[in-house]
């Protein structure tokens, strides 16, 4: 348990961003974004970080680390659509729906929900597309949202995802208020493979072909675990006692070649570097499953990671900034403390990085971690 009460009460991690701060379009290249670097506590000037650019991460890393990525693909989740009626209704694709009695059944986030009822018919639009008809089968009282019947073969993502390339958009957040066509490219990592996601994995958006290729030849290994991004990632938390806090589920993939990569990595002295918050869940939620050891795993996930939780696997972070009162700055604080977090983040907003999805980064190494979490 956190040392501190304030540790476990969300209104302590809240934080006053100006809204200039927050990210509306990417840098270019991707790796010229800023990084703030966190120093260990009592070195150097407070709060302790050093003011650099993504492409200094190399630099950071040691060969025989193992940096772990997580290469999910962000789905074209965004529908466009109108009821019978003709009122304009949008949805966001997240999930198949567990309870489905027949193929092609989703959960879905709709606006305006509580016009959708079952039986419902609404019509999905798209320039160049032929009308789509989906039927309203029912609601979901945990999400609020509606469980959509689309056609029979769309069973999962894989093959849901050439539909939505066809109907949908990238489901960008909803504090970018500018988009592009570009976002269909620059809202993924460069190593997207498995479609899933409701959401990008930020942190990877970093990372440059360059980059990769210049981590790669300082003797750094990569490896991969999936983590499809969804509601419980961007859901607003509202839990004040965070003792209670409960997150909705992730669909996670750990394979036994990155089993074997985290074990050789051990065996060689080198650090298990997770890139962004997806992968720290990945790699942590599967090894408490397990007793703290990490091992083979497909399936759903829900760990809440907040101050006081014993790290089993990741060492050190890269990350993006997040919102207030999310259950990303709980995770982050674990790792470096909380007060430390917000005393980094007025730093941050001082010293005009950019906020959330397409915004600046942070480089938590091994040594700035708290100590009383470090790997025995």
């Amino acid at each position: 348990m956190p040392s501190d009460p304030a540790d476990r009460r969300l209104s302590s991690y809240d934080f006053a961003l100006p809204p200039e701060r927050i990210a509306q379009r990417p840098v270019e290249p991707r790796h010229s974004a800023r990084l703030l670097a966190v120093d260990p506590a009592g070195v150097g000037p407070a709060p302790h970080a050093r003011h650099l650019s993504v492409w200094d991460l190399q630099h950071a890393l040691q060969p025989g680390d193992l940096l772990v990525v997580n290469d999910t693909r962000v789905l074209r989740a965004r529908l466009e659509a109108s009821r019978a009626t003709g009122g304009a209704v949008e949805l966001l694709v997240l999930e198949p729906w567990q309870d489905a009695l027949a193929p092609g059944q989703w959960l879905c986030l709709a606006k305006p929900a509580k016009r959708l009822k079952p039986g419902d018919i609404i019509t999905v639009h798209a320039d160049g597309q032929s009308p789509l008809p989906l039927t309203v089968l029912g609601s979901d009282p945990e999400t609020g949202g509606r469980i959509v019947q689309f056609p029979p073969e769309c069973a999962d993502a894989a093959s849901l995802e050439p539909l939505l390339l066809r109907y949908g958009a990238i489901p960008l957040p909803p504090y970018i208020h500018t988009h592009d066509p570009s976002d269909n490219e620059r809202y993924q990592t460069r190593y997207a493979a498995q479609p899933g996601s409701v959401a990008a994995p930020t942190a990877g958006l970093h990372l440059s072909d360059e980059l990769l290729a210049a981590i790669r030849a300082r003797g750094v290994e990569l490896a991969s675990t999936t983590l499809h991004v969804g509601l419980g990632t961007f859901r607003p938390v509202d839990t004040e006692d965070l003792s209670q806090l409960q997150l909705h589920s992730e669909w996670v993939e750990v394979s036994p070649q990155l089993v074997q990569a985290v074990a050789a990595c051990r065996e060689r002295g080198g650090r298990v570097i997770a890139v962004g918050t997806t992968s720290v869940r990945s790699l942590e939620a599967v090894a408490q499953l397990h007793n703290g050891e990490l091992a083979p795993h497909t399936g759903p996930v829900n760990l809440v990671i907040q101050p006081g939780y014993r790290f089993a696997v990741v060492q050190g972070l890269l990350t993006n900034f997040h919102l207030p009162k999310s259950s990303l700055l709980l995770l982050v604080s674990a790792l470096i403390g909380r007060q430390r977090l917000l005393d980094l983040y007025t730093e941050a907003i001082a010293r005009e990085y950019r906020f959330f999805s397409y915004g600046d980064a942070m480089w938590i190494a091994p040594e700035a971690v708290v100590p009383s979490i470090h790997l025995p």
